[in-house]
């Protein structure tokens, strides 16, 4: 990844208009509507592209910056130098915000699975897995997806640091849905690094504490040398965080910033600041999810944005530098955040259907067991939709009116087939519904045809 040409500054730019004759001719191309794929171009890219006739590409670049200017809305967080950050909201990110409102609703198509109280912690900890194991592996941690969730589902205890890493993420990620209703404070994000940093950092005593000044850093690319970020001194870190949690809890600043934008700004604000030796990058993204929970949008602690970032982790990274290297503008990051929620919504989405899809087609290889009768039929039904769900002899034998010998040998079959778990409790035997009941039918039937 490299550092984007940085752009000449704006009063540099408009004097030079000025001085040249040529600010009334840039102003009325600043009135123009861009063609879309050009709302939001940075310098880096602006600057490759064929400018409009007539003008230079810094003549474009000073329209371009006039046509935005007009929408800035500025932010209490400043740079090392004391200028505040700003953001404006374009048609791009008005509309995948519309989207993202929808999709932690209605968009969703049904949501049973996810409020159904017997489905949705299968889906939850889908979720948590996923978040915590992309998450750590933005930051480096070298672990499969297959073997980072057998520790995850077994409760083994990890193995080196990048499984200590991940098993951490899950754990804050489970810590940040009680917080929810708590007003963030420096206690909490710190308490939060020391949670994900715990027995996973190269300097075991950076957890759980802000740096120090003797303890300088850099965001940077280590094996090129290259330094893309420098953070803000460490003496100035309690006063930041202070400020960043009356940002994040609403108190600041006195206008109003729609929620999703909030916590996308909270999740840059930490990164900006960096105010951990290590753990910067999740924590940002824990804090993120904070601020969804905390305004009611109850959708993400279904959803992975870490999943998302992983797939594009340069686009991220380009995100912050777009931000920095022109004038603190962070609509740059908006634009990629809320395409990156926008994608972990649909994802949710397709995998909530693909599931749905999959029991539907259940139903098919129910009906072609010709073994079966309407009752044990109509058990695994049910039991498709309850994975975990209890069944007893005495229930089944109430629940279709049939004798007690009846209903037990209806529940011994499936269960001889492995479509059931038996168990006991007490004197009673108990049946459950296995997670895996749909590839238990698919096993099942494959031995029918084979």
């Amino acid at each position: 990844m490299k550092i984007p040409a940085t752009p000449k500054l704006f009063d540099e730019l408009l004097k030079s208009g000025m001085k040249h004759n040529r600010l009334e001719e840039i102003i009325k191309a600043s009135a123009e509507t861009p063609p879309k794929k050009y709302e939001y171009l940075h310098w880096d890219e602006l600057r490759h592209k064929v400018p409009p006739m007539g003008l230079s590409h810094e003549e474009w670049w000073l329209a371009t910056k006039l046509r935005r200017r007009a929408g800035m809305r500025t932010i209490p967080l400043k740079d090392k130098q004391g200028r505040p950050f700003e953001f404006s909201i374009p048609d791009s990110v008005a509309e995948q915000l519309h989207h993202i409102a929808q999709g932690s609703g209605a968009i969703i198509g049904s949501t049973e699975p996810v409020t159904n109280p017997q489905t949705r912690d299968r889906y939850l900890i889908r979720s948590l897995f996923e978040e915590a194991i992309t998450s750590s592996q933005l930051e480096g941690a070298a672990t499969t997806r297959e073997v980072a969730k057998q520790m995850l589902s077994s409760g083994r205890k990890p193995r080196d640091k990048s499984e200590q890493m991940i098993l951490n993420n899950y754990l804050t990620m489970q810590r940040i849905r009680e917080l929810r209703e708590t007003p963030l404070t420096p206690e909490i994000v710190i308490d939060l690094q020391r949670m994900l940093g715990e027995r996973a950092l190269d300097k075991p005593d950076a957890a759980g504490r802000l740096r120090r000044p003797d303890e300088p850093i850099d965001v940077g690319d280590r094996i090129e040398g290259t330094v893309f970020h420098i953070p803000p001194p460490a003496l100035e870190l309690p006063d930041r965080l202070e400020a960043m949690c009356h940002f994040a809890n609403g108190e600041i600043p006195d206008y109003f910033i729609n929620p999703v934008v909030r916590a996308i700004i909270l999740h840059f604000w930490l990164a900006y600041d960096h105010p951990f030796v290590d753990g910067n990058g999740r924590t940002a993204r824990a804090l993120f999810y904070w601020a969804m929970l905390k305004n009611d949008f109850w959708l993400f602690e279904f959803i992975s944005i870490s999943k998302i970032i992983l797939k594009a982790p340069v686009q991220y990274g380009m995100a912050f530098l777009h931000a920095e290297t022109d004038g603190n503008d962070l609509t740059y990051f908006l634009i990629h955040q809320v395409e990156v929620i926008r994608k972990a919504v649909r994802e949710l989405h397709d995998y909530i259907n693909h599931k749905t899809h999959e029991v539907e087609e259940s139903r098919g290889l129910i009906n072609s067991l010709d073994w079966l009768n309407h009752r044990q039929q109509a058990i695994l039904v049910h039991a498709l939709k309850h994975p975990g769900q209890r069944y007893t002899v005495a229930e089944h034998r109430a629940c279709h009116n049939v004798v007690y010998a009846t209903a037990r040998a209806d529940l011994l079959a499936l269960s001889g087939h492995n479509f059931l778990e038996k168990g006991k409790m007490g004197k009673e035997f108990i049946f459950r519904a296995p997670a895996d009941l749909v590839k238990r039918l698919k096993n099942e039937c494959s031995k029918k045809t084979g």
